[in-house]
Formats: C-alpha cells, structure tokens, sequence
C-alpha cells in the first residue's frame, strides 16, 4: 500500500477541484488512497508525487478522467429516482407539447454517467409521442466527465439483472439480445442520444440553444458550497423559460441565491 502525506493530499485534491469541482474532504483521504494504489501500481510510482506530476502534464484529458472515475461512484441503473420520471412523462412533455415550437426539444443528461438515465428519458419520449415522434426533433445531449463511462453508455450493453428491472414490453422493443448475460439498446433508439466529454467547470456553456430540460441528479454532493451555487446559476441560464432542472433526491438548491421555482422534491423550474 503506497501511503499518501498530508501535502500530497492537499495538492491532488485541490487538482482534483480544480479541473472537476468535487470537493474531497480530509476524511476522504483513506478512500482516495485505496482507489488509487492500483493506479500509481500500474504506473511504476512509488508515491503520490510522482503520480501528481504525472497528472499535470495529462494533454488530452485521459488520466483526469481515469482519475474522477475512481473518486467518484458511477453508481445509476434504469429508473432511478422513479418520481422524476413519472413527473416528465405526467407533467414535463405535455407542457412540452403544447409550447415548444418547432417540435425541437433540447433535453440535456449533465452527468449520463454508463447511459441508463438518457435512455429510460429516450425511451419515455418515443412511448409518449407514439406514432407522432417521426414528426418531432427529440434527440437527447448526454455529457460526462468520465471518458470511460461515455464509452460504456454509446455501447448501450446491459446486463440482463439491469435489463429486467424495466417493463418486459420496453425490454422487447428497445434492446436486443446482445449475447447470454447482456442486451443491448436497439440503435433506433442509440441514435436518439448524442454523448459528449463536458466538464461542469466550463466558465461559460458552448451551448448555442437553450434547454426544456436538464437533469444534473447526484453530482452536487460533490461539491462545496460556492461551486454548487455557480453551477444553479448556469442550469437557470442554460434553461428556457418555463424549463425544468432535475437534481438527486440528496441535494438540495440554495433558494437565497437561486432564481428556480420549487415545484416538488428534487424538481425546480424557471419561470
């Protein structure tokens, strides 16, 4: 076990913070320790400075990513949070039918994670708008820092315990049987979700459309204070009027310095 100094810590946390905004407390020195002792293994390091070194000069983003995929948990599945689900079909795209011109709807996943949320979201348009979504423009944007789990979500691989947890109708026609233990999502529906490498951070969103929904669910618990509140502030910006933002049932917005409208546990809107 590679063992890490108090300085090395500070250093490799603030790096951390730096290029992603989490925000690891000391208590978490342990975890980052023992998540990491592969990595610098596999790399010939000998300690962690060497592996900050390392990390700085990271030209395309790899090691970063690699990086904030072990501090952070990747933990989704299909249907998670089932009420902000229920809530977009029941509430979000009737509003959205009704108002949105063009019948463009930009929907953005801020953290898609291995693919689950964007594809239920996908799979919950083409079962509202039926034998309409040929008329309607409905692709999804779903970014994340992680490199690796971008890969995992454009495969759409699952396996079939992960699978099973939705409708048997939804299984028969949105995945394909991919081998004994895994289906895959059909490409019909792969091809509604487009995955970008976006990191939170970015000072000003590249975004040159607004959107009618953004769900951000359990990134937040991530971040300190300042940081989360600048991250509102640019989801109300990035928003439509009459828009709706999404968060984990574990976060919370800071109503003082937030413009959004509580609308019920975990779903804001800007009016």
């Amino acid at each position: 076990m590679i063992h890490i100094t108090n300085d090395e810590f500070n250093k490799l946390s603030f790096y951390i913070k730096q290029h992603s905004g989490i925000h690891l407390k000391d208590e978490k020195k342990t975890m980052l320790v023992g998540r990491l002792n592969m990595i610098l293994t596999e790399r010939g390091f000998t300690d962690f400075t060497s592996y900050y070194d390392y990390l700085q000069k990271d030209k395309d983003g790899s090691e970063l990513s690699l990086l904030i995929d072990k501090v952070t948990t990747n933990h989704t599945y299909f249907m998670r949070e089932p009420e902000h689900f229920s809530y977009f079909s029941k509430e979000v795209l009737p509003y959205l039918e009704s108002s949105v011109s063009h019948k463009d709807l930009r929907i953005w996943c801020g953290a898609s994670s291995s693919g689950e949320e964007p594809y239920t979201l996908a799979i919950l348009m083409e079962e509202y708008f039926g034998k309409n979504s040929l008329f309607w423009d409905k692709k999804l944007l779903a970014t994340d820092l992680s490199t690796m789990v971008l890969d995992t979500a454009r495969k759409g691989v699952y396996s079939k315990d992960k699978v099973n947890s939705l409708p048997k109708t939804w299984v028969h026609k949105y995945f394909d049987q991919y081998d004994e233990a895994n289906y895959q999502v059909k490409k019909t529906l792969r091809d509604q979700v487009i995955y970008r490498r976006f990191n939170l951070l970015e000072p000003v969103f590249p975004f040159k459309k607004k959107f009618h929904a953004i769900f951000l669910r359990n990134v937040m618990i991530y971040f300190d204070n300042p940081t989360k509140d600048a991250l509102v502030q640019k989801m109300y910006n990035a928003l439509e009027y009459g828009g709706y933002l999404f968060i984990g049932h574990s976060e919370t917005i800071n109503r003082d310095k937030s413009q959004f409208k509580y609308i019920q546990p975990a779903v804001y809107r800007k009016i």
